[in-house]
Formats: C-alpha cells, sequence, structure tokens
C-alpha cells in the first residue's frame, strides 16, 4: 500500500515571512518598471483614497465622550479605510512603496527607478490628497455637527504644524514602520478579509498612538486651513510638517522594514 500524496497547502495558510520577503520583491521590480502615467494615475487615487479614510477619522473622533483612548483607537480604524482602498483597490502609495528598498538592496531596481517611482508617487499622492480636502470643503463636511467636525479639522492642522522637526521626524518614523509592516502583512494573504485584517491593527495603533504619516497630512493641513485654521499659511505649515515627516517615513519603511527584512531573508540568497 503507497503512502498517500501529500495535501497541497490550505488556502487559509499565510505565506511565511521568507515567502513575502520573494513576493515583495517581486512587486518592488514591477512597481520600478510601471510607465508614467499609470503611476501617477495610481498615485492619484493613492492621495484621495487615505484622504477617505482621514474625513472618516474627523468624523469619527468629533464629539466622541469615550474618552482619550478609545476615541483614538476609534478614529485608527476609521482612518484604516485609507489603506484598505489602496491595497485592495489598487493605487500607487508613496509610503508603502518604500518597501521597494528590498529590490534596490537586492541590485534588482536600480536609484534611478527607485527614485522615479517616489517622487511620481509623492506628487500623484498630493495632488489626490490635496483635491480632496478642496471636495471636502466644497461639500460641506466641515460644517457638519454645527462646525463640530471642521473645528476638529482646524484642531489637527493646528497641532501637525506645531511639531518641532525632530519629534514629526521620529513620528514619521514609527508612522511608517506600522504602515509598511501592514503592507508586508498584507503579503501574506490569501483573501480580501485577511487583507483587511492585516491592514486593520498596525493603522489603527499608528493613528491611536499619534504617529505622522505624509500623505495623510497632505490632506490634513489644507483641511484645518480650508475650515479656518493655520492663520500663518498652509504653504509653510506643509513644509515645516512634510519636510521632516517624509524623511522619518522613508527610514521608518525602508530601513526598519524593509532593509531588516532583506538581511534576513534575502541577502547573500543566489540571484539575490
Amino acid at each position: 500500500m503507497t503512502d498517500p500524496a501529500p495535501l497541497p497547502p490550505s488556502f487559509f495558510d499565510a505565506y511565511t515571512p521568507d515567502q513575502i520577503a520573494l513576493r515583495v520583491e517581486k512587486v518592488g521590480i514591477a512597481k520600478a518598471g510601471l510607465s508614467t502615467l499609470p503611476l501617477f494615475a495610481l498615485a492619484v487615487l493613492a492621495g484621495a483614497f487615505i484622504a477617505f479614510g482621514a474625513m472618516f477619522f474627523t468624523v469619527a473622533v468629533t464629539g466622541s465622550q469615550l474618552g482619550f483612548g478609545p476615541t483614538r483607537v476609534l478614529g485608527g480604524v476609521a482612518f484604516s479605510l485609507g489603506l484598505i482602498l489602496v491595497v485592495i483597490g489598487g493605487a500607487e502609495l508613496f509610503t508603502g512603496n518604500v518597501l521597494m528598498v528590498m529590490g534596490w538592496a537586492a541590485g534588482k531596481v536600480a536609484t534611478p527607478a527607485l527614485l522615479r517611482n517616489w517622487g511620481i508617487a509623492y506628487v500623484g499622492n498630493f495632488a489626490g490628497a490635496a483635491a480632496m480636502a478642496g471636495l471636502a470643503h466644497v461639500g460641506g463636511l466641515f460644517a457638519l455637527d454645527g462646525g463640530a467636525v471642521g473645528a476638529t479639522a482646524r484642531a489637527v492642522a493646528e497641532a501637525k504644524a506645531a511639531l518641532p522637526f525632530w519629534t514629526a521626524f521620529g513620528k514619521g518614523i514609527l508612522c511608517n514602520t506600522l504602515v509598511c509592516l501592514a503592507v508586508w502583512l498584507c503579503f501574506a494573504a490569501h483573501s480580501v478579509i485577511d487583507k483587511v485584517f492585516a491592514i486593520l491593527f498596525p493603522i489603527a495603533a499608528f493613528v491611536a498612538l499619534g504617529f505622522e504619516h505624509s500623505i495623510a497630512n497632505m490632506y490634513f493641513i489644507p483641511a484645518g486651513a480650508l475650515a479656518g485654521g493655520l492663520q500663518s499659511g498652509v504653504s509653510a505649515a506643509l513644509v515645516a510638517n512634510l519636510v521632516p515627516v517624509t524623511l522619518g517615513n522613508i527610514v521608518g519603511g525602508g530601513v526598519f522594514v524593509a532593509a531588516t527584512y532583506y538581511v534576513i531573508y534575502l541577502r547573500g540568497r543566489a540571484g539575490g
């Protein structure tokens, strides 16, 4: 009597971390070759999707009587909508694309291709997020609850604009460590539900903990200005926040996640 043939892996089994690393590397190579127009269009979508999450966050926390911690968690769960739309709907998000460092470290993504992708994604994300801030204003979002939603938008923007450089930089590192871990976990998934749950907890955590996401701030800061805040000027607030937060996001995702997992799983691999 012969032994039965081994069963194939279950559909519900997650990809292992070493398999995730290979999948992330492969996707990064594909992203590096994406042509300009699709890349930019997908980046605009990503900025808009993150803005939807930011809008949901703003409404969710307005008037909450749950207390500091539970309100922050509620806001984080609401904000998770943004990355869910990006990952499942399909879009190019700068902060997630920082994981392309894996392909770059392996010598399979050239530095100019990496920087090109990041640059186009960043500009497209800004266009999408800022446009959504304008649409939120025109659509009356900030007038909801007798203007309380607008007051929340102003408070969020002013708090972000007031962050010292190194505080914003540190919060940016911590934020994109969690964002890129959320994307990393999605590469372990087989189904939409898997991906939703992979995204939910890391994103809710970074929001609840008060970390800083550059693309979200491309919505939050213009939105606060349109809601009547930031009398000192939106441009100055954007520069003061986005420079340190963006640099921190690159370090968090590129070094703490991509480079670390590259060293663990891909360095020294044949062909890697």
